[in-house]
C-alpha cells in the first residue's frame, strides 16, 4: 500500500511477473499438471484481500470520485497473468476444476465490490472466462450473482461491482437455451425488475435494459410481467429516472410483437399519457419522442381505437396550456398523426372533450356563485349579530 517503500524489490517482482506474462503468452507445453495449483495459489495470495472501507460514509459514486488501489500497476500484472493463463489453448478446465472451485468464486465475486474500476474491468474478464469454461460452476455463479443484487436492492444498497456483473449477465442471458427454466424467469421478475428502485440506477441503467431486452427477445411472453413490473416501480418524485424509465421502455417497444403491445397498451398509455402532462419538460419531450418511432407508430396506428382516447385530453390540454413552447409544437405533431390516423375518430374525441369542458366550466361557475352566495349570507347574520342590520 505504501507506494514508496521496498522499491528495489517491488521493480524485481513486476519484471518478474512481466516475465510470466509474456512467457504465458508464447510458450507451449508449459501447463503440467503440477503448474495449476501454483498459479491459482499465486494468484490467490496476491488479489484476494479484504477491501478498504470507502473514504467516506457519505460517498456517493454518481459524484465523488472512487478511490483507486494504490497496489494497481502490480495488481494488473497478476490479472494480465491469470487471463493469459485461462485463455491459454493448452488448459485443461478437467484439471483446474480441482483448484477453482466454488470458494475461489465465491472470493473473487466479493472483489467486484472494488472501488476501483479498472479491477472490475479485468474481474468482469475474468468472471467470463471461468463462466465459460467451467460448466459445473454456471449455476453456482448464477445463484451468487442472485444473492449479491438482492442483498443490494434489499439491505445495503452499496455494491461497486453492478454494472459488470450485469454485463456478464447479458452475454449469459444470450445464450440460455429456450424454452427458458423457470429459475431464470424468475430471476428476470424477482431480481432484475425490482434493481429498478435503487437510488443509483443511473449508474448501471443502460446495463440492466439490455439484460431485461435479452430475456424479451428470447421469449416474448415475459413482455407483460416486465413492463407491468416496470410501471409498478415506476418513479414519482425523480424526473432524471423517468426518463431512462422511458428509455428503456422504448426499447422494449422495440421488440415487442403485436399480440404482446395489444396486452399492455391501456396501463402503458395511462403512464405515458401522465409523462406526456408532467411539468419536467425533459419527461414530456422523452414520452412524446415515441411519436418519432416508426415501429411504435405502426402499433399505436393499429390499436388507434384504444390509445386515441386514452391520450387524447392530456394531449390537446397541454396543446393550449403547457409552458414550453418546444413540448407544444411536439404534441401538435402528435395530435397531426393522430388526425391523419382516425380522423373520425378524432373528430368525436374533440367534440367529447369541449363539451365536457363546456359542462366543467359552468359546473366550476355554479360552484363560485353558491360560494359567493354562502359568503353573502354569512356576512349578513355577522351584520345582524353585531346589531348593524335590524332583525
Amino acid at each position: 500500500m505504501d507506494t514508496l517503500s521496498d522499491l528495489k524489490m517491488k521493480e524485481y517482482k513486476r519484471s518478474t511477473l512481466n516475465e510470466l506474462v509474456d512467457y504465458v503468452t508464447v510458450s507451449r507445453g508449459y501447463l503440467t499438471e503440477q503448474a495449476y495449483p501454483e498459479v491459482v495459489k499465486m494468484v490467490s495470495h496476491n488479489i484476494f484481500r479484504t477491501l478498504p472501507p470507502s473514504d467516506s460514509n457519505e460517498f456517493d459514486p454518481e459524484e465523488d470520485e472512487p478511490t483507486l488501489e494504490a497496489s494497481w500497476p502490480h495488481l494488473q500484472l497478476i490479472y494480465e497473468f491469470f487471463i493469459r493463463f485461462l485463455e491459454s489453448q493448452e488448459f485443461q478446465p478437467s484439471i483446474a476444476k480441482k483448484y477453482i472451485d466454488q470458494k475461489f468464486v465465491l472470493q473473487l465475486l466479493e472483489l467486484f465490490d472494488s472501488e476501483d474500476p479498472r479491477e472490475r474491468d479485468y474481474l468482469k474478464t475474468v468472471l467470463h472466462r471461468i463462466y465459460g469454461k467451467f460448466l459445473g460452476l454456471r449455476a453456482f455463479i448464477r445463484k451468487q450473482i442472485n444473492n449479491i443484487f438482492l442483498r443490494f436492492v434489499y439491505e445495503t444498497e452499496h455494491f461497486n461491482g453492478v454494472a459488470e456483473l450485469l454485463e456478464i449477465l447479458g452475454s449469459i442471458i444470450n445464450g440460455f437455451a429456450l424454452p427458458l427454466k423457470a429459475e431464470h424467469k424468475q430471476f428476470l421478475v424477482k431480481v432484475l425488475i425490482p434493481l429498478h428502485t435503487v437510488r443509483s440506477l443511473s449508474l448501471f441503467h443502460a446495463q440492466l435494459a439490455y439484460c431485461i431486452v435479452q430475456f424479451l427477445e428470447k421469449d416474448p411472453t415475459l413482455t407483460e410481467p416486465v413492463i407491468r413490473g416496470l410501471l409498478k416501480f415506476w418513479p414519482k418524485t425523480c424526473s432524471q429516472k423517468e426518463v431512462m424509465f422511458l428509455g428503456e421502455l422504448e426499447e422494449i417497444l422495440d421488440v415487442i410483437e403485436p399480440t404482446q403491445f395489444v396486452k399492455i397498451q391501456e396501463p402503458l398509455f395511462k403512464q405515458i399519457s401522465r409523462c406526456v402532462s408532467s411539468p419536467h419538460f425533459q419527461v414530456a419531450e422523452r414520452a412524446l419522442y415515441y411519436w418519432n418511432n416508426e415501429y411504435i407508430m405502426s402499433l399505436i396506428e393499429e390499436n388507434s381505437s384504444v390509445v386515441l382516447p386514452i391520450m387524447f385530453a392530456s394531449l390537446y390540454r397541454i396543446s393550449k396550456e403547457h409552458w414550453n413552447p418546444a413540448i407544444v409544437a411536439l404534441v401538435y405533431n402528435v395530435l397531426k398523426a393522430f388526425m391523419e390516423m382516425n380522423s373520425t375518430l378524432f373528430d368525436e374525441l374533440t367534440a367529447t372533450y369541449k363539451s365536457d369542458r363546456q359542462r366543467e366550466k359552468k359546473k366550476e361557475k355554479e360552484r363560485e356563485e353558491l360560494w359567493k352566495k354562502l359568503e353573502d349570507l354569512e356576512l349578513k347574520r355577522g351584520l345582524r349579530s353585531d346589531g348593524i342590520i335590524p332583525t
